[in-house]
């Protein structure tokens, strides 16, 4: 049988009234790959059948087309979660910026489905013309859109500043909260530091804790000092092991105490995070604190307070024999 022959037998079958017929014409073209399969299978992502729909969004998604990225859009907004999904991840790789105002467009219709995966995939094109159109959804009354706005606010390109996203900080969602301290990372934006200090301190969240630090490593502002140091008694390690990653990058000598004390937490990430901050910090005052930390059980712990001990005695040659 010619290929041609072969294809017109499953595009003749693709208009059978048989479900079962159709799901096997669809899945025979996905096989043969033939770029002359393309609009029967955009047609049937109108089929009737959520089955048929979706194993067309996968032969769209295999053949790679540009020609399919509208009608795969239009996919966003099914209401069946497999489809969008799939349709998600095949635009993922198809998209590219020339589809940036058909995306803009499609995130003005009335569909929450439609928002959520077009703010989705605005990231991948990380254009600042987009900033305008993703604003409004700070305000939604859709906590899942105020996430997903904020964190697209993340991707794109030359946003330095944005008050709006500081305001999500107070967020009644923890999750929204979560992304907004995330995304103040990227943001040159001095005013930025002093809301991630007092989320670091403040919100009930740890994970909105932890992400404040972070971002506030990102920063690296020494006006963040204080609320560093206070946050190395947080009841949760990974804010504290994250917070000594802040410190690594603005040391500072009114920490050492509450660095030497982390070298004794009862997390190995917290003692090694400590023990790289103390070497950064250089004051030989660390030194008997990081010696006691060579008998560590956690050897990685053992490797960095061995390092940070040579980093001291090496810029204070006067310790070099303590």
């Amino acid at each position: 049988m010619s290929a041609d022959t072969e294809l017109n037998q499953w595009l003749e079958m693709l208009r059978s009234p048989d479900t079962s017929d159709r799901l096997v014409a669809v899945k025979m073209l996905q096989h043969l790959g033939d770029e002359d399969a393309l609009e029967p299978l955009i047609t049937a992502l109108q089929d009737e059948s959520m089955a048929v729909q979706k194993l067309a969004v996968t032969a769209l998604w295999e053949l790679a087309n540009p020609k399919s990225v509208p009608a795969l859009v239009e996919c966003l907004a099914s209401t069946d979660e497999e489809i969008r999904e799939e349709a998600l991840s095949a635009l993922g790789e198809l998209v590219t910026p020339d589809h940036l105002l058909l995306l803009l467009d499609a995130l003005h219709r009335d569909d929450v489905n439609m928002q959520l995966n077009v703010l989705i995939l605005l990231r991948k094109i990380h254009d600042a013309q987009s900033l305008p159109y993703v604003l409004p959804f700070f305000e939604s009354e859709n906590a899942q859109l105020r996430e997903a706005a904020v964190t697209t606010l993340r991707y794109l390109n030359q946003v330095e500043r944005c008050k709006e996203a500081i305001a999500l900080m107070s967020d009644p969602d923890e999750n929204v909260r979560r992304s907004a301290a995330l995304t103040l990372g990227h943001l040159a934006d001095a005013e930025v530091v002093p809301s991630l200090c007092q989320a670091l301190t403040e919100d009930a969240d740890w994970q909105v804790r932890r992400n404040a630090a972070k971002s506030l490593a990102l920063h690296a502002d020494v006006a963040a000092v204080p609320a560093l140091e206070t946050a190395l008694a947080d009841e949760h390690w990974q804010v504290r092991k994250f917070t000594l990653q802040a410190l690594q990058k603005t040391p500072a000598d009114q920490t050492l105490p509450a660095l030497v004390k982390a070298l004794a937490d009862e997390y190995s990430d917290v003692r090694r995070d400590a023990a790289i901050a103390l070497g950064i910090l250089k004051n030989p005052t660390a030194l008997n604190a990081l010696q006691q930390s060579l008998d560590d059980p956690d050897k990685d712990v053992c490797i960095y307070a061995k390092r940070a001990i040579q980093t001291i005695q090496e810029s204070t040659p006067e310790t070099s024999n303590a």
